[in-house]
């Protein structure tokens, strides 16, 4: 993948990193009381990890030589990323874009984050196999 496509993917998957784990320490830190800040140092520290293993998951089939790139790898990396973008865009877009509705968020938890685990599911299988078969044909040249 070209640079400027992975720096979009881990900014994307960075920012959807933060605001889950935002979420999450809320609803864990939210009514005990702990050290100031809990919240803010989880999600970033959440973001930085996973910004670090999308940057690693998202290099070109020659530096990840050596790495596990096989069909389950493509399959839950692609379910994962493209399906972490449809909650994401599901969940928080109701909330912006209309304040008033109270059953919002839903659209993110029950429609498009199952449909973009599904859609990515399936991308990730089209990318392994357009990739598997580039392979095959490199090594088939003289």
């Amino acid at each position: 993948m070209k640079t400027t496509g992975r720096v979009v993917v881990t900014a994307v998957a960075m920012f959807i990193a933060f605001q889950a784990a935002s979420v999450a320490a809320f609803v864990i830190f939210g009514f005990i009381p702990g050290p100031p800040g809990i919240n803010l140092w989880l999600a970033t520290a959440a973001a930085i990890l996973v910004g670090r293993y999308t940057w690693k998951q998202t290099d070109t089939p020659s530096e990840a030589a050596g790495r596990a790139s096989g069909l389950l790898a493509s399959i839950g990396c692609g379910a994962l990323l493209i399906g972490g973008i449809g909650f994401a865009g599901g969940f928080f877009g109701p909330m912006i874009f209309a304040p008033d509705a109270n059953q919002g968020p839903m659209l993110g938890i029950f429609i498009t984050g199952p449909l973009g685990f599904l859609i990515g599911g399936v991308g990730g299988f089209l990318y392994w196999r357009r990739r598997r078969s580039a392979g095959a044909l490199q090594q088939t040249k003289p």
